[in-house]
């Protein structure tokens, strides 16, 4: 998603993937705290702001990660991103996020290809990534990272 600023959904979410419009304001990118390999010492993050630059459609070919398939997909506009392993902390922010009604069990509504906010979180939220941002042109270069081979 950083380095090709698109986005793919998986069949199962291809209506709700289907509501976002060209022009929508989204926060494209969440990474857990697995993603690289260290949960006990990372932490889940917002790394990004962009907009829809595409409807969403049925990709020519389904973009594949592990055993995963995602078949529907839009270009996006990425214009912030935060630094390599940084950006805003879901898990502090979510006491004061309506979208999150139980603190105790937020990490499950986590668990979908997206989650759309009210406005007031999306401002919230929007408030607290914003100066951790810089511009993409600086910063995605970063995140062209390799796993290493098992």
């Amino acid at each position: 998603m950083v380095t090709k600023q698109r986005m793919a959904f998986p069949p199962g979410r291809a209506k709700s993937a289907r509501a976002l419009e060209e022009g929508d304001k989204v926060f494209p990118l969440y990474t857990t705290r697995g993603r690289f390999r260290n949960p006990t010492c990372d932490l889940g993050r917002v790394i990004a702001r962009a907009q829809v630059a595409s409807p969403v459609r049925a990709l020519e070919e389904p973009v594949v990660f592990g055993d995963r398939s995602f078949a529907e997909g839009c270009r996006l506009d990425v214009s912030g991103l935060a630094p390599f392993r940084e950006g805003l902390v879901l898990r502090d922010l979510v006491p004061r996020l309506p979208v999150f009604p139980d603190p105790a069990t937020w990490s499950v509504r986590m668990r979908r290809a997206s989650l759309e906010l009210p406005p007031a979180d999306a401002n919230l939220a929007r408030a607290e990534l914003e100066p951790l941002l810089r511009p993409y042109n600086g910063s995605a270069g970063a995140y062209r990272w390799e796993t290493a081979s098992a």
